[in-house]
């Protein structure tokens, strides 16, 4: 197939990418380098089944001169501002890049007749659950964040095109994921504040904020192994069923680091910032039904990604 990424640019989706091509597919890169980066695709320079487009997908005109000239018959949406924090001050920034860029391409998806799409949604749609395990049927989705209410409302207006467009669409709901080409987060904030500063680990919250981590090439296999789903939307919880605390997270930084017995300071409070969900659990029987289960467990993934980044 010939296939177009929207965010291919950002650490999950040239992942996804190079499974693409790995498994023969012609890939389109559409991204604005907002959070992706040009070093996450320069290996695919010259590479034959490879175009790249640095536009913005929030801009329709664009997105469907895209459509025209490439003919592209799937479209897997990884476009997002995925760092939660940089539009607690500007939630504008969720509006253009989150919610724009997929009305963006459902209208051209409509206009152009494609009829199979991949969502990259999130944990964040369910909100604060208390720590509760949620599933795929959970009725209240209160999302706390601008970056959860943009992908809930992205969620809807794709259920809409769906239903009046006879598209064939997966969604996937997955939390943290870290691993290869990782450009933001816990981990490269811990690492960077111990580069700075070895004395000691400033944390925010109480330490005590506990989510589950998945390991990147592991969505990236969820992905490929049901991406061609049947007419409707297909919805899944993705994700792993334990968790890693973020005090936990500061002691694997440091054992990685070599450095023992540095003072933490938490500056207190259940989250560690507007809009943070401190305690999230999945439950994630429907997709384990359907076959498929991680291979790293939230410690793991955090330890391999520590491993990386150092």
């Amino acid at each position: 197939m010939r296939a177009l990424v929207a965010g291919g640019a950002g650490f999950i989706g040239s992942h996804l990418i190079d499974a693409l091509i790995a498994e023969g597919h012609d890939v389109v890169c559409v991204d604005n380098y907002f959070i992706g980066t040009r070093e996450n695709v320069k290996h695919l320079a010259g590479n034959s089944h490879f175009k790249m487009y640095e536009q913005d997908l929030a801009d329709f005109g664009v997105v469907n001169k895209i459509f025209k000239a490439e003919q592209v018959d799937y479209v897997f949406h990884l476009a997002a501002n995925s760092d939660i924090q940089a539009s607690a001050g500007n939630p504008a920034i969720e509006y253009h890049n989150t919610y724009s860029t997929t009305f963006s391409l459902l209208e051209a998806m409509r206009l152009n007749g494609v009829k199979k799409l991949f969502f990259a949604s999130t944990s964040a749609v369910y909100g604060e659950q208390m720590g509760r395990e949620v599933s795929e049927e959970a009725v209240a989705l209160k999302p706390i964040s601008y970056y959860g209410g943009c992908k809930l409302g992205s969620e809807a207006i794709i259920s809409s095109y769906a239903y009046m467009n006879d598209m064939s669409v997966l969604v996937f709901r997955f939390p943290n994921v870290i691993g290869p080409r990782l450009t933001h987060g816990v981990i490269f904030d811990f690492v960077n504040r111990l580069r700075e500063d070895p004395s000691h680990l400033r944390i925010l919250g109480d330490g005590r904020q506990s989510k589950p981590y998945l390991y990147a090439l592991d969505l990236i296999d969820a992905i490929m192994r049901f991406k061609d789903v049947k007419k409707g939307v297909t919805l899944y919880n993705v994700g792993v069923e334990t968790q890693s605390s973020v005090t936990r997270i500061a002691e694997i930084v440091c054992e990685k680091m070599g450095l023992s017995g540095i003072p933490f300071e938490y500056t207190g409070g259940r989250g560690g910032w507007k809009g943070d969900v401190p305690v999230f659990a999945y439950n994630l029987d429907k997709i384990h039904a359907a076959g498929w289960t991680a291979s790293m467990t939230s410690d793991e993934a955090v330890e391999k990604t520590v491993e990386m980044v150092l």
